[in-house]
């Protein structure tokens, strides 16, 4: 018998190692017997059955990943393990493309698309598209808790016949006989029962040897003490990641498998997790359960409470590491980050412009709807944007909240401050990629981004002239309406453009209101008061290419130009 089950496990393990197509064919012809495990006396009908109890019994694991070391105690499990590595998905949903590393994978996901719950309670005929949430739904029914404490355990091995089939009986009868004295709960069983008095005893019998916490349930002992050891016993087999809890990983295999099973009964939409339903439902009831001690202000979630005390704290704790900024909200800084990436998630279907954030994109749709939902209260005047809008509302208003802090200066809006506020630092961020000169403002580099492109958008109506900037169009359009808005309250005579104006008005005041510190000569105009300058500090501009000569003034460098074509035109 023994030489036999020897020369059984050595076909065996050949056989787990290398299966053979012939081999399996002939096996399955052959008249089935039993085979007994002479440890512990259980039967199986095929030899590699047995193999495989045998393999879990003495904890041996034969199959090792040579990339990772870990050890398996199936050939099969290797085999699946090793997609993690290679990365490799074969199995593609025919409906909307997603791959997954196991076929078992692939059918539970295909339960979305046709809705199958194949896994049914056999006591109230609830369905489940997942064994294992069959498996706790049951716990309702039935005596066995997964984690129950031994004390528990000892009491039901007590209890007589009569009364394990009372309770029975009352899983079908939905009879809950057992009556909390305290609160007047009920349950259908006296342990549950027991383990519910707790709570209200405050008695914790269950001490973690390593920090002293106690438990009222040896159970909730046994997942704390996990955190101590690391151990992490429940591993997803799509991805490789590891759980400490069972119901951590039931949670996580839904981002594979793409199941929803909590669903919002006044909308609709569903969700992975129940505590994001929980969530969402604040939404359609308003309730703001997490409030802010210093503020008061009230939040729907309890991370945006969080992340709300940072302003109080002016604490910055999520770091780009592109560029070293720092922001008080981790949804900012992502947001920010498409910044060096590029990424404009965000499409319009009509146009096929990109946004990087969802709300751009939808006020963004508007300018193709024509839609204007936003109505000024005092002037009825409608807006695309709630925005412009706001900023509307301060023409009525005159407010003017940020100040700059420099010269006092106050804006009705934050970023027209901090334009006004590069006068005073110095910075000019927009670069003209053509020849390198640097702007204050983005419009400006706009405007100067056309000298190079040649682009006159602003065209006379009356004449066909074009013009690089609007102000320039309107002042032209003056040549044709002859409209001179500027008047000099001295003659009374009137001028086309401003400077045109504050040229004349020189004449009455007969000042020259720029002295040259060097020499002490007083100019009417700033222009011959720079040109004047150049005596003093030596400057000469204009640069003669064919001779290398320079010059101090304009008018010597053309007389200088027209002797050397002369010169040339002579020889």
């Amino acid at each position: 018998m023994a030489t036999d089950m020897a020369s059984r496990e050595i076909s065996n393990t050949q056989q787990i190692s290398s299966p053979s197509p012939h081999r399996q064919v002939q096996h399955s012809t052959e008249k089935k017997q039993t085979d007994h495990h002479s440890d512990c006396g259980k039967s199986f009908t095929q030899p590699s059955h047995l193999r495989t109890h045998q393999l879990s019994d003495t904890g041996d694991k034969p199959y090792h990943c040579s990339d990772c070391g870990k050890s398996f105690d199936f050939l099969s499990t290797l085999q699946r393990h090793k997609l993690i590595h290679t990365g490799e998905k074969p199995f593609q949903c025919s409906d909307c493309g997603k791959t997954f590393n196991l076929q078992s994978n692939l059918r539970r996901h295909q339960r979305v698309h046709t809705g199958e719950k194949p896994h049914q309670c056999s006591e109230c005929g609830k369905s489940f598209c997942e064994q294992m949430n069959l498996k706790e739904h049951q716990r309702i029914h039935t005596e066995e808790k997964m984690n129950q404490s031994s004390e528990f355990e000892k009491s039901f091995s007590e209890k007589s016949e009569k009364s394990s089939l009372q309770e029975h009986q009352h899983i079908r009868t939905r009879e809950k006989p057992y009556h909390c004295s305290d609160c007047r709960k009920s349950f259908d069983f006296l342990s549950t029962l027991q383990r519910h008095l707790l709570i209200h005893t405050g008695e914790k019998p269950f001490q973690c040897s390593d920090c002293g916490k106690t438990f009222n349930l040896q159970s909730n002992l046994r997942r704390h003490e996990r955190v101590h050891t690391g151990e992490k016993p429940h591993q997803c087999l799509e991805c490789g990641k590891s759980f400490s809890e069972l119901t951590n990983l039931q949670e996580h295999q839904r981002i594979h498998t793409g199941e929803k099973p909590f669903q919002c009964s006044d909308c609709g939409k569903s969700f992975a997790h129940y505590n994001s339903l929980k969530q969402h439902q604040f939404i359609h009831t308003g309730e703001k359960p997490y409030q802010c001690p210093v503020c008061g202000k009230s939040f729907a979630q309890k991370r945006h409470l969080q992340e709300h005390k940072h302003v109080h704290t002016r604490e910055k704790p999520f770091h780009c590491s592109e560029c070293g900024k720092n922001f008080t909200h981790q949804n900012t800084l992502k947001l920010h980050q498409r910044i060096h990436t590029g990424e404009k998630p965000f499409e319009c279907s009509d146009c096929g412009k990109s946004f990087t954030q969802h709300n751009y994109l939808k006020q963004h749709q508007l300018t193709h709807t024509g839609e204007k939902p936003y109505h000024c209260s005092d002037c009825g005047k409608s807006f695309t944007h709630q925005s412009a809008l706001q900023i509307h509302q301060l023409t009525h208003t005159g407010e003017k909240l940020h100040q700059c802090s420099e010269c006092g200066r106050s804006f009705s809006q934050k970023c027209h401050l901090q334009e006004h506020q590069r006068i005073h630092t110095g910075e000019k961020p927009f670069r003209c990629s053509e020849c390198g000169m640097s702007f204050t403002y983005k419009n400006s580099l706009k405007q100067h981004q056309r000298i190079h492109t040649g682009v006159k958008p602003f065209q006379c109506s009356d004449c066909g002239k074009s013009f690089v900037r609007n102000n320039y169009l309107i002042e032209h359009q003056r040549v044709h309406t002859g409209e001179k808005p500027y008047h000099c309250s001295d003659c009374g005579k009137s001028f086309n453009y401003y400077s045109s104006f504050q040229k004349h008005h020189v004449i009455h005041t007969k000042g020259k209101p720029y002295h040259c510190s060097d020499c002490g000569k007083s100019f009417r105009k700033q222009s011959y008061f720079q040109i004047h300058q150049r005596i003093h500090t030596g400057d000469k501009p204009y640069y003669c290419s064919e001779c290398g000569e320079s010059f101090r003034f304009s008018q010597a460098f053309k007389k200088h130009k027209c002797i050397e074509i002369s010169d040339g035109n002579g020889q």
